[in-house]
């Protein structure tokens, strides 16, 4: 039951001068770099999605709250990502199973879905303007695929409550008008929104809750104990509690913070272009729901259109921490093969970065010390998950840690090779796989 879908995007700085989602916003001056000393009750690691809903979730209970930004808000992962809110998680119920039982991984799956509705909630709450539209299209390129995909969708149906649409053969067209794809699966509960307009409005909560947010802050060191020291270049910030949630960054910045993390996530290159915006007319013929699209390969392609029109069209992943050669020519020959309409059209933008993956493609959230938690793992599903994880997370500090305990009973193992080998290794395994996709 493991449908793959959409990943997150992480820094890349020569790609975000070409990123549609930072040409469509105005992020406003600068937040202030830490300098000198602040004091609060928790501070928080990293300005994405995750740290910024764990801030805003901490401040509600009334503890004051300081987020330190090696970057600038959401100039990682959540600000580039593919937009897709994601019912469930990456790693499929399979492995949940196997390590919690039937009981606890229905308790996961529909945590997944308050993790969607928790979205729609602060859009509610905090008056953010992101473009959100409901609805998500699993799609099949291959009879072999499609009888996958249907078992999938079948047992999550069955198992777990998920109502879904399949259509096959001539029928595809209701869903997707693609000549590549023999199957379909529509359901409501997934969709899509633009996550840096997201990410900036919770940023903005924050702020308007009392949370201090410091860019160009990385934390190059934590020092540990009951009252725990966040350094940064310029400054400190002294705390009762530290939430680390740089993810895949975090050993970049400040490789003394939590050696220990690193070994158990992988950074992994996932792009995304922008055509020009389309006709109405011609957006609703290809995709007449509107829904974001993902297939079941294991190399995936992944797509949407925005609010003014553009096919996003995500895929070609890399797993070897370089961006590839002939990016976009790539791109624009993965999406002629779905949508042969669009290849005649430019390019006007073309982005990407890295995703942060676990061994088993299930969340890693758990403690360091009694003090200190650490939010990473979340392998293409952040777009939702990163909100449930910042609530579980402040639910925690605050002495309720049912639901988060939940998570953190989850087993992980680090990725083989050590830091020298694990990346070879694992391009070998990704080419291994493209292969058994093609075939």
């Amino acid at each position: 039951m493991g449908l793959r879908r959409a990943s997150l995007i992480g820094s890349d700085t020569q790609l975000n001068q070409r990123s549609y989602y930072e040409a469509s916003v105005e992020r406003g001056p600068a937040l202030p770099m830490l300098q000198g000393q602040v004091g609060v009750d928790v501070v928080v690691v990293g300005a994405g999605f995750t740290g910024l809903s764990a801030a805003i979730e901490l401040a509600d209970r009334g503890l004051s709250v300081a987020v330190l930004e090696a970057d600038r808000i959401c100039s990682g992962a959540s600000g580039r990502n593919g937009g897709q809110a994601i019912v469930g998680y990456a790693s499929g119920q399979g492995p949940l199973e196997s390590q919690l039982g039937r009981a606890d991984a229905r308790r996961m799956w529909h945590l997944s879905i308050e993790a969607i509705e928790l979205i729609d909630a602060r859009i509610a709450r905090f008056g953010i303007d992101c473009d959100r539209v409901k609805g998500y299209l699993y799609v099949a390129d291959s009879p072999r695929k499609a009888a996958k995909l249907q078992a999938e969708l079948a047992a999550l149906e069955r198992d777990y409550g998920l109502a879904c649409t399949l259509a096959t053969g001539d029928d595809v067209e209701r869903h997707i008008r693609s000549p590549r794809y023999c199957a379909a699966g529509f359901e409501a509960v997934s969709g899509h929104l633009h996550p840096l307009k997201y990410g900036l409005g919770l940023a903005r909560a924050a702020r308007a809750l009392g949370v201090r947010i410091f860019e160009q802050s990385a934390v190059i060191d934590l020092q540990r104990g009951s009252q725990l020291t966040a350094l940064t270049a310029q400054g400190s910030v002294r705390a009762r509690f530290a939430v680390l949630a740089g993810n895949c960054t975090l050993g970049g910045y400040g490789p003394r913070v939590a050696p220990q993390l690193s070994a158990r996530i992988m950074p992994v290159g996932t792009y995304v272009v922008a055509t020009p915006p389309l006709s109405a007319e011609l957006c609703a013929s290809l995709i007449p729901s509107n829904a974001a699209v993902c297939d079941n390969n294991f190399v995936l392609d992944y797509f949407r259109f925005s609010a003014d029109h553009r096919m996003l069209f995500g895929g070609r992943v890399s797993y070897t921490t370089r961006t590839p050669v002939g990016l976009e020519d790539a791109m624009r020959a993965r999406m002629a093969k779905v949508f042969p309409e669009l290849p005649s059209l430019p390019v006007e933008f073309v982005w990407g970065g890295f995703v942060d993956i676990s061994m088993n493609r299930a969340p890693d959230f758990g403690r360091l010390f009694d003090n200190v938690y650490y939010l990473q793992g979340f392998s293409g599903h952040g777009v939702a998950l990163t909100g449930l994880a910042g609530q579980m997370v402040a639910q925690a500090i605050g002495g309720q840690a049912e639901r988060f305990d939940l998570f953190a009973r989850l087993q992980h193992r680090e990725f083989p090779g050590g830091s020298w080998l694990r990346t070879p290794t694992l391009a070998l395994a990704m080419a291994y796989h493209q292969l058994r996709d093609l075939m």
